[in-house]
């Protein structure tokens, strides 16, 4: 099966919010750059809070990653609890439950003052096991329990769907459209007094009145700064070391309605999936939409084509009354060596605050976030400030760190590849190559117009040889995860705050593509 749009189901909110955007900011008590879910949340919060807020944001509100989710509102946390339990203490496995069931109330409370209920649902979720090992589910169990969830073996699976096997059912668990709820929550933030400022951010710096400085030479100071672009592309080494970066995918598919029980569905796969139904405005009514998503690798490493066929395969075996493939998209996620985001104060910058680290469970920590860092904000105490703090050490995920840290170190051996410029010669139109060019290693794409668009290779953010995406038709780090435009060179994904620089192919090496194309 293909799918037909390799695009988002969401609706883009770009259009409905491109009359909200100022060219001249100003000074402010609270700067938030970037207007994702954890962007506007935080917004939102500060400004009921009395605050003057003004977030900043280079392209539209969702632009970056948050209109790229699957939409899973979940106090089951992907990392699972029996790893939080070893890494944060029963004590913090609590307050991570807490905290994200907490987002999802929060959550709640804006759509029932919104004039949309957004698709939002409380839901069960079902985590099952890809051997059907009923002890390891046990063992699960025994950790959510004791980290206050309401949870429980269902040993004999779910009817409707067997080829499952034993399922934990949690419940209380959500999900939403992300689109019509990224809008509410935007019109609810523009309505308490935000300023929407188009701006490409590129520094910021900390201080008592902390700076916030554009590329186009435009800056401005703030009592206090959010960096809330999914990863921090200033000058801070509190998080990029501990947190790896992730490509994963989802394709969206039609099944008969009622086939499915409505719910959030998780397996314990490494990569793992995720499953969850969604019935849009104007569907016909005999029918749901099956969102369905994994097969995550790191970003710019194992390119893999064919990964959403593979997804729709591993779709039809469990439920196989999903009958046609409709949309396939892809996002990116920021693994923390603990599972948990790092939310809380920049330790190298003073009144700079960090959101990054999503783990799979963006929208929930968020908006998390915007509870925590608010308290932050204020000068108020908040039991989760510990457990979310940017600077944090965990010793017993040091094996993490290790282990994603040495996969990144190994990546530098690509400066000693060498594909010589003739290779052009073979390269199809909307394919990119990595070649040698004298000391330089170049990224080259040939666009569908037949044009090549070369860039210096070098990642802006620590010197890596960025690597061609077949399924994204990006550039791709696979150091630390930064993304850039194939014709453009421009950013998709931090950490770097650096376009790739534009490379000047030698003159003959533009003739002999030429004489090859012709």
């Amino acid at each position: 099966m293909k799918t037909a749009h390799t695009r988002p189901v969401w609706d883009d909110v770009t259009t409905a919010t491109a009359d909200w955007w100022q060219d001249e900011g100003a000074d402010a008590e609270v700067i938030v750059v970037g207007a994702g879910v954890a962007g506007l949340s935080v917004a939102l919060e500060l400004a009921r809070a009395g605050k003057q807020v003004q977030v900043v944001e280079r392209e539209g509100i969702g632009a970056g990653e948050t209109l790229r989710t699957s939409a899973h509102l979940a106090s089951a946390l992907d990392d699972r609890f029996s790893a939080l339990a070893r890494y944060h203490g029963e004590a913090g496995a609590r307050l991570a439950a807490a905290s994200h069931a907490a987002a999802i109330d929060w959550i709640a409370a804006l759509v029932a003052r919104s004039d949309s209920d957004c698709g939002f649902r409380r839901v069960p979720g079902y985590l099952f096991s890809c051997t059907q090992d009923v002890e390891d589910l046990r063992r699960e169990c025994r950790a959510a329990e004791a980290a206050g969830l309401q949870v429980g073996l269902q040993a004999e699976g779910i009817a409707a769907v067997p080829a499952l096997g034993p399922v934990l059912r949690f419940d209380d668990q959500a999900r939403v459209d992300i689109g019509p709820y990224l809008l509410a929550l935007a019109r609810q933030a523009r309505d308490a007094g935000v300023r929407f400022v188009r701006g490409d951010v590129t520094a910021i710096e900390g201080g008592g009145r902390p700076r916030v400085a554009c590329r186009d030479g435009r800056a401005w100071h703030a009592g206090a700064v959010v960096a809330a672009t999914n990863v921090p592309e200033h000058e801070t080494g509190a998080t990029w070391l501990k947190q790896a970066a992730y490509r994963t995918y989802v394709v969206a598919g039609r099944a008969p309605a009622h086939g499915i029980p409505d719910a959030l569905y998780w397996d314990d796969g490494d990569p793992y999936h995720y499953v969850r139904l969604r019935m849009p405005p104007g569907m016909d009514a005999d029918e749901v939409e099956v969102i369905v998503g994994g097969g995550d690798h790191k970003t710019g490493q194992d390119d893999d084509p064919d990964v959403y066929a593979r997804l729709q395969e591993w779709a039809n075996a469990r439920f196989p009354s999903i009958t046609r493939y409709t949309h396939a998209w892809s996002g990116q996620i920021l693994e923390p060596d603990d599972g948990l985001a790092f939310i809380g104060a920049d330790p190298d910058n003073e009144n700079v605050y960090l959101v990054s680290g999503d783990s799979g469970n963006g929208l929930t920590h968020g908006t998390l976030a915007a509870l925590l860092l608010t308290d932050l904000v204020l000068g108020r105490d908040n039991p989760w400030a510990a457990l979310y703090a940017p600077g944090r050490h965990r010793l017993l995920s040091a094996g993490n760190w290790l282990r994603e840290n040495a996969n990144a170190a190994l990546q530098y051996r690509d400066w000693l590849a060498s594909v010589p410029a003739d290779a052009l010669a073979g390269l199809a139109r909307g394919s990119g190559r990595v070649i040698r060019c004298g000391v330089h290693q170049v990224a080259v794409y040939r666009s569908g117009d037949g044009m090549l668009h070369a860039h210096n290779a070098r990642c802006t953010h620590m010197g890596c040889v960025v690597r061609w995406s077949s399924e994204e038709k990006s550039w791709d780090c696979p150091c630390h995860g930064s993304r850039f435009k194939a014709t453009s060179g421009a950013i998709l994904n931090g950490p770097a705050s650096e376009p790739l620089a534009p490379f000047d192919l030698p003159q003959q090496e533009i003739e002999r593509d030429a004489g090859t194309s012709e």
